[in-house]
Formats: structure tokens, C-alpha cells, sequence
């Protein structure tokens, strides 16, 4: 079975991910690096290579491979940046950050599916993510700045507490958008200003919070 895990997430680099335009080698490392069926329930883990979303839990999900691979690269990590997640989710996305970056910092507002993560993720033995449990939309100040923000929940435009967090030069991946239409965006602070660029469309649960979406808005 693990030969056959190992032979699956090979293929989901190569056909999933590089021929869609992911180039960056550290990310195209992380993505074969880690076990992405270590982060979803036993009754999925044959699917967990396969090109779409799974269910997590608590109405939640683990994106679709891809989309973890080309949100990653939009953040341009070197391998020196502290980063920034909010919704921990299953924990797959803050693993194949820490990857990379050399601190994670991730938010997660379902203390459930933040100690399954904490479990999943001390298993695994990373040792640079550090898990908070809180309202996402409001960033984590205590650390920050942050050289990139990588939100994995769809808000109704990007936080203002999350710009406020990103350090100069730093860069902020968000999709922005209601149920039904949705746009991933990247946001950039330069010289204390801030410009963005929409990639691609996508479809994420809603970000709860302050700054959010609120209950019966989604």
C-alpha cells in the first residue's frame, strides 16, 4: 500500500500539477514530500492523490492538490520567510509550507480540526508550524509581520488585519468572493502600498470571522 501512496503522489506531480503551470522546484518538492493520505480519514486515503477536494469533517475540506501547489507558489517562499495560515483544515497545506518557509504559523477557528492536525503534524515531526486556535480573519498579531499570508477560506475581500500583518514586500494569497463566485487573489505591499492580481477562479468554504462571512451571509 505505501508503494503504491508513494507511485500515486508522483503522479499527482506530474500530471496534476506540473502540466498545469506549477514550475517552482521547492514547491514541486514539498508536494512530493509530503504524505497527503496521512491528512485525510482512513476511509479516503485511496483518493487522496486523486485531482478534487476531499471532506475533512466538520463540513470542511482538504483542497485539491493542485490549488495547494499554485497557492504556494504565488507566495514566492525562498526558504527564510515566517508565514502565515489561516484555516489549519486537515494540516496539509501548513505542511507542504513548512517545507519550504522556515516558521508557519497556522489559524484554525475548529479547535477539533486543530488538535487532529497537531496530532497529524507531531507524527509527521514538524517541528517549525506552530497551530493556534482563534478567529482567522483576524490574523495572528502576536508574531507577525508575516512575508506571506496564504488563506485557504473565501473572504468577502481580503482582511484588513491580514494586510496590516504583511510585511513589506510581503505577499497575501486569498480567495475573495460569496458561494457562488469566487476569485483567488494575490496581494502585495509595496512601499506601504498595496496591489493586487486575480489568477484563476475557484471554489472555497466560507472564512468565518469578524471579518469574515457571517452566520446566514454564505
Amino acid at each position: 500500500m505505501k508503494d503504491e501512496l508513494n507511485q500515486a503522489r508522483e503522479l499527482m506531480v506530474s500530471e496534476q500539477i506540473t502540466r498545469r503551470g506549477v514550475t517552482s522546484p521547492r514547491v514541486l518538492e514539498a508536494m512530493r514530500s509530503v504524505p497527503r493520505d496521512r491528512f485525510v480519514p482512513e476511509d479516503s486515503q485511496a483518493y487522496a492523490y486523486d485531482d478534487y477536494p476531499l471532506p475533512i469533517g466538520q463540513g470542511q475540506t482538504i483542497s485539491q492538490p493542485y490549488i495547494v501547489a499554485l497557492m504556494t507558489q504565488l507566495l514566492q517562499l525562498e526558504g527564510n520567510e515566517v508565514v502565515l495560515e489561516i484555516g489549519t483544515g486537515s494540516g496539509y497545506q501548513a505542511a507542504v509550507l513548512a517545507s519550504i518557509a522556515k516558521t508557519v504559523h497556522s489559524v484554525e477557528l475548529l479547535p477539533e480540526l486543530s488538535e487532529r492536525a497537531a496530532r497529524i503534524l507531531g507524527e509527521l515531526g514538524y517541528l517549525n508550524i506552530h497551530l493556534h486556535a482563534g478567529d482567522g480573519s483576524q490574523g495572528w498579531p502576536k508574531t507577525a509581520p508575516y512575508q506571506g499570508i496564504l488563506v485557504t477560506a473565501a473572504a468577502p475581500k481580503p482582511p484588513q488585519a491580514l494586510l496590516d500583518q504583511l510585511a513589506e514586500g510581503g505577499r497575501l494569497v486569498i480567495p475573495v468572493g460569496d458561494r457562488g463566485n469566487q476569485e483567488l487573489q494575490v496581494w502585495e505591499k509595496v512601499k506601504g502600498d498595496f496591489s493586487h492580481e486575480d489568477i484563476i477562479p475557484v471554489a472555497f468554504v466560507p472564512l468565518r470571522g469578524k471579518e469574515g462571512w457571517h452566520e446566514g451571509q454564505w
